[in-house]
């Protein structure tokens, strides 16, 4: 049995993905940003092993995050569920930078290298990532005219991006990322037409599967399947010029 951490899992495809985990015997930490939402969060999980806090948006309070993941011992997968979606308004961090960059490109940067490595590595992208104008020169916005939209989709794209860097970097490591759909959670809508029961099925599979198809690395997923990702991901130049500006922003160095 596998023990995993899953960010951002006090509501939506995280809750959802820590259930199915723990109905299958693995040891599941959960993650929430503030100490009410855990204890909710506990609660909605029955036999979830410990819930760790911090607020994402905070580049020192993902690094609290990392260093109580790092307190609860050895893990075998973290997921990188926690994020913001595309209706999100320019709102800045205690940091000074845009929210969705920060919580969901920027965190799940700082908690990969942050945490002690596990044997694999989940990242939750989104189908839009497809249609992203990647722009390394501005990735918190503070010169653009902001767009939700863009900076959502920039945002997925870039957690492709860190995958498939990863996947790259670190060989023992089996790093890959997936679109859930657009389903009718909180961030997607009620409209959202896709399949809820499949949306955290992939992530589950990655992180715990002993699947040959789940034992791969640097590589993206959409219900259990293959799927091709943006090509920018796969460029190793951008790949470490968004490392080395994630590094730059948060003040945490890329792990050897």
């Amino acid at each position: 049995m596998a023990r995993v951490v899953v960010t951002g899992s006090s509501d939506g495809l995280g809750q959802m993905a820590a259930r199915l985990m723990v109905d299958a015997g693995h040891r599941v930490v959960l993650h929430a940003r503030s100490r009410e939402r855990a204890a909710q969060a506990l609660a909605a999980v029955p036999g979830a092993e410990a819930a760790v806090i911090g607020d994402l948006s905070s580049i020192d309070a993902t690094c609290q995050v990392a260093e109580q993941v790092n307190q609860l011992g050895a893990f075998d997968a973290v997921i990188h569920n926690a994020g913001i979606g595309y209706r999100e308004p320019h709102r800045l961090t205690v940091d000074g930078i845009a929210s969705v960059f920060a919580v969901n490109t920027l965190a799940p940067y700082i908690l990969t290298m942050r945490i002690h490595r596990p044997r694999r590595l989940v990242y939750l992208s989104s189908g839009m990532h497809r249609g992203a104008v990647l722009d390394l020169t501005d990735l918190t916005w503070s010169e653009r005219p902001w767009n939700g939209a863009s900076a959502y989709a920039e945002s997925k794209l870039h957690d492709v991006i860190l995958a498939f860097a990863v996947a790259r970097l670190w060989p023992d490591v089996l790093s890959n990322a997936l679109e859930p759909g657009w389903v009718a959670t909180k961030m997607g809508g009620r409209g959202a037409p896709d399949d809820m029961d499949a949306a955290p099925r992939t992530q589950v599979w990655l992180a715990t599967s002993d699947d040959p198809q789940a034992l791969v690395s640097g590589k993206y997923f959409y219900h259990l399947k293959a799927r091709a990702a943006n090509p920018a991901a796969s460029d190793a130049d951008i790949q470490q010029q968004l490392l080395q500006a994630c590094a730059r922003i948060s003040g945490v160095a890329v792990a050897a």
